[in-house]
């Protein structure tokens, strides 16, 4: 077999185990040796590394400072960690870090080689395609807030690694849309993406759909069934809801993360998992953890990289793009007349909690734009429970005030009289439907003085 382009660059304090790596990989690869983290350091200077075996415990620099050291320089090879029993949440911690895997010593040499040649066929594609398809991706997911881009930024620098993702996040705010965007953006997203609810399978479909079934393997298996696993190849496995997950499939799922292998149901072949494994939920996996129905190395074996996808109440500065970009991804024939919301409808939108997130959002505004009365949609088009819900909330926040009122020291800010007067006016149109008659009523003032004030303060 002719040698490939690739050098590996071997760094162990124990000779035999460089000796030993090297007499397997050699017939394959170009191979470099250093016995300790600063020759390895200057061996990666003076050469074209593709794939850096390091150990984890070396005298002088260990092989955590080691991998920093590499993250902030020019050259970022992939670096697998070699670790000795014991030390997998330090490889793990590694990963955090920017390593690219790790294996377990005595090393398995088979899943190994495995290993490396998944990891160069991740190699970066040129910059100018990579730019291009990052921008694509991108362009699907509204992140104005700092909360979404510092989550964007974390996305992009997790998607080419092969560690296990965690996204947490309530029911709505789009765990499945970032599942996505992770493939897109990595090196795989050529490869099938496939998606799991786990909570919509009982404990035997659930497993026949990850791990596959041989024929016979239970009433009703007449014949053989390749599972998601198996299926999915290179690409992304996507487990929604995984804190739905039985205990006794989650003793399989651990096997499948710490072994990288599995069999079908009712069989005896081993079979290899090289997808890459993401997984969502919105329970609280910790206190689950301390209940006890869910398993404690579980957690810790899949909260490798975690995303946690902030609810839209604490990302208001997304609503007014979100609004428009669902305006956009709506239209139809029958609402292509439609150019945008008016900025009072905005303004009560943003002030709404949205309890069911984003998703809450986005059918929203398809219910807004069926009902359309016009070319903007205006506070009469927002749907009357959002309506009648900022009114409560409007109400309860002049209770509240009305009750500090009393305690409140000379030291306290002056009130804001205009923003309350035109909070108050909004509220007004908002539950008189945008009526002015009735709202003027509603207010105890007359049409022209409400006129003068909707003039005064740029309400439409």
């Amino acid at each position: 077999m002719p040698r490939s382009k690739h050098t590996i660059l071997i760094i162990d304090d124990e000779k035999n185990t460089r000796d030993g790596l090297k007499l397997a990989l050699e017939d394959k690869y170009r191979i470099l040796l250093a016995e300790d983290a600063i020759k390895g350091l200057k061996l990666l200077n003076e050469n074209q590394v593709s794939i850096v075996l390091t150990d984890l415990r070396m005298p002088g620099m260990d092989g955590m400072d080691f991998i920093r050291q590499v993250m902030a320089g020019p050259q970022k090879p992939l670096i697998i960690m070699l670790t000795a029993y014991g030390s997998i949440q330090t490889a793990i911690e590694a990963m955090k870090l920017g390593a690219y895997d790790y294996v377990s010593k005595p090393v398995d040499l088979d899943n190994l080689e495995m290993m490396i040649e998944r990891g160069l066929a991740t190699l970066a594609p040129p910059q100018d395609d990579q730019d291009s398809k990052k921008a694509e991706v991108l362009s699907n997911i509204v992140a104005v807030s700092d909360k979404m881009k510092k989550l964007m930024e974390l996305v992009t620098q997790s998607a080419d690694s092969t560690a296990t993702v965690l996204l947490l996040g309530e029911s709505g705010t789009g765990k499945e849309v970032i599942a996505h965007a992770l493939h897109a953006l990595s090196n795989r997203a050529d490869k099938p993406f496939t998606a799991v609810h786990c909570a919509s399978l009982n404990q035997n479909l659930l497993e026949s759909e990850l791990f596959g079934h041989e024929k016979g393997a239970f009433t009703g298996a007449t014949s053989r069934f390749i599972g998601r696993f198996e299926s999915v190849e290179d690409g992304t496995l996507f487990l929604d809801e995984i804190g739905e997950i039985s205990l006794p499939t989650q003793v399989k799922l651990l096997r499948v993360l710490e072994n990288r292998t599995f069999e079908r149901v009712g069989g005896t072949e081993q079979l290899n998992m090289r997808a890459r494994l993401v997984a969502a939920t919105n329970r609280d996996m910790a206190a689950m953890v301390r209940e006890g129905t869910f398993r404690e190395d579980l957690y810790y074996r899949m909260n490798v990289v975690t995303i946690e996808i902030p609810p839209l109440r604490e990302r208001k500065e997304d609503i007014p793009a979100l609004l428009d970009f669902f305006l956009k991804r709506n239209q139809d024939a029958k609402s292509h007349h439609i150019v945008g919301f008016s900025p009072e409808a905005v303004n009560l939108l943003t002030a709404y909690d949205w309890p069911g997130n984003v998703r809450e959002l986005r059918n929203c505004v398809e219910r807004m734009t069926v009902f359309a009365r016009g070319q903007v949609l205006t506070l009469g088009d927002v749907p009357a429970e959002i309506r009648q819900s900022i009114a409560k909330q409007f109400e309860q926040s002049r209770q509240d005030a009305q009750t500090q009122e009393g305690t409140a020291s000379q030291q306290d800010e002056p009130l804001d009289v205009k923003s309350n007067e035109k909070a108050l006016i909004l509220k007004a149109l908002a539950e008189c439907n945008g009526n002015r008659s009735h709202a003027a009523e509603k207010l105890q003032i007359s049409r022209r003085t409400l006129q003068r004030k909707l003039k005064e303060y740029g309400i439409q």
